[in-house]
């Protein structure tokens, strides 16, 4: 069969050079949590106690026709009396229903007065466009200020915001956006007049540069904002020192004119715990843990002595199944490098994706992947989330992702479960089927054995008689 990920029809023999066992200590920094990712809890201000938790069991499946699939739903468009030109804008996406998140979340985020909302939802089930659509449904076209302010962790993951809100105004003149990201050419930060109130109705953009605007430039009045979004806040919990920061921001939005949503993939005890200082009276839609782990993936492993295993292991996996596009995740930026040039050496088209590419060099690298330019992605750890490709069919845990000790500034033995959930929602998007799989050393099983247990779903041992006897194995 021939390698798909390769730019010849020939395996290159060449043996590469590359040296995998490189384990300065100087090369760790990249599994660090990403610094410039600076306010991720969000609104915060007032203790509150009463959570109205709804608790909704949201099940993935393969094409969302089980009435327990996130992606399943029983209402139309058209039952949320959404504006006409938000219902063209949604047409025009593509969409024909909304997905179960949507479906559920969206007759409480449009109801009037406005709810908070703190809802669990993986990658895939459109949960963007549910906030996005809220957002658009709140925007008063009289205002000449901000309204609508939305954080997200990554700057990779403000364009995408802004991308599916963009498709969705198309027929909203009146929307537009300005993203307070740290690349001066798309914040357009030199036309900031510093006191004068910006006056697009939506801003999106990452903690660092939001706060900026507020309190250096003071061009957005978090008193006069009427949406407050959080997204991947279990992302944002996890990074140390800007909690005071996000306190100080949500303190000047508290009102009943102001809306917060936060979404998150996991639902981990600190989560909860923030989301109870932050949200006053939220509506809860939660996952249970045994169904977080999408169940249109299908997991296996893969096990490997070192890594030379590793590598002829990916080769064999890219030369038994036919793919659309793939990712492959490390831990260690010496890692990913080495795999990068080596794949390349070998004649694969890959390229590589850490947190040391500049944002435009980011941006333009994400573009390409999207656009189908070359088939593999080798990524690091802080650039494993807010990565949306609908076309993914593959995910490679070259490097098993594992808890990283702050104090100590080094990984401890011990599974990260959300890294885990994150990089695997990579694939199976919008019930699509999709496949990982864990290169891991015989010394790693117990951490893999922790991940079944923990999410209550098996992870294979991979062999041929899967690619002989499982249709579905051929995406």
């Amino acid at each position: 069969m021939i390698d798909p990920f390769s730019t010849a029809c020939h395996r290159n023999n060449h043996k590469s050079v590359v040296d995998f066992n490189n384990n300065n200590d100087d090369l760790l920094g990249e599994d660090q949590p990403e610094r410039l990712v600076n306010i991720a809890q969000l609104s915060l201000s007032n203790k509150h106690t009463h959570l109205c938790d709804v608790d909704y069991s949201l099940i993935h499946r393969d094409d969302g026709t089980s009435p327990q699939s996130p992606l399943h739903s029983v209402k139309t468009f058209e039952e949320l009396k959404l504006e006409p030109q938000l219902l063209n804008g949604i047409y025009h996406m593509g969409f024909s229903h909304p997905s179960r998140i949507q479906e559920r979340a969206l007759p409480q985020l449009l109801a009037y007065p406005p709810r908070n909302m703190i809802a669990q939802s993986q990658n895939g089930t459109g949960k963007t466009a549910a906030f996005a659509l809220a957002t658009l449904s709140r925007m008063d076209p009289t205002l000449n200020h901000v309204q609508a302010l939305i954080l997200s962790p990554t700057f990779e993951l403000a364009l995408q915001i802004g991308k599916v809100i963009e498709n969705m105004a198309k027929f909203l003149p009146h929307i537009k956006i300005a993203y307070a990201v740290r690349d001066p050419t798309i914040s357009k930060r030199n036309e900031c007049v510093k006191g004068r109130e910006l006056t697009v109705p939506i801003v999106i953009g990452t903690p660092g540069t939001v706060e900026d605007w507020c309190r250096k430039l003071k061009i957005i009045d978090l008193k006069k904002l009427r949406i407050f979004v959080v997204d991947e806040a279990d992302v944002m919990i996890s990074l140390t020192g800007f909690s005071q920061i996000c306190i100080d921001l949500v303190k000047s939005t508290i009102g009943k004119i102001c809306q917060t949503m936060l979404f998150s993939a996991t639902y981990s005890d600190e989560v909860m715990d923030f989301a109870k200082r932050i949200i006053e009276n939220p509506v809860i839609f939660r996952l249970k843990r045994e169904e977080q782990s999408l169940a249109n993936i299908r997991q296996f492993y893969i096990k490997c002595n070192n890594d030379e295993d590793k590598y002829d292991a990916v080769r064999t996996i890219y030369s038994s199944i036919t793919i659309g596009q793939a990712m492959i995740f490390c831990r260690y930026k010496h890692t990913a490098h080495a795999l990068t040039l080596r794949m390349i050496n070998d004649k694969h088209c890959v390229e590589l994706l850490s947190s040391e590419l500049s944002v435009e060099q980011r941006a333009a690298v994400i573009n390409r992947f999207r656009e189908g330019k070359f088939r593999v992605l080798v990524v690091t750890n802080v650039c494993a989330r807010g990565i949306d490709i609908d076309d993914i069919s593959l995910v490679l845990n070259f490097e098993f992702p594992l808890v990283y000790d702050e104090i100590k500034r080094c990984f401890v033995n011990k599974p990260d479960y959300d890294t885990y959930l994150h990089r695997i929602g990579r694939a199976g998007r919008f019930g699509r089927i999709g496949h990982t799989f864990d290169l891991v050393t015989p010394e790693e099983i117990p951490l893999l054995e922790q991940v079944e247990r923990y999410f209550q779903k098996p992870i294979l041992e991979f062999s041929e008689k899967h690619i002989v006897e499982d249709e579905l194995y051929k995406i």
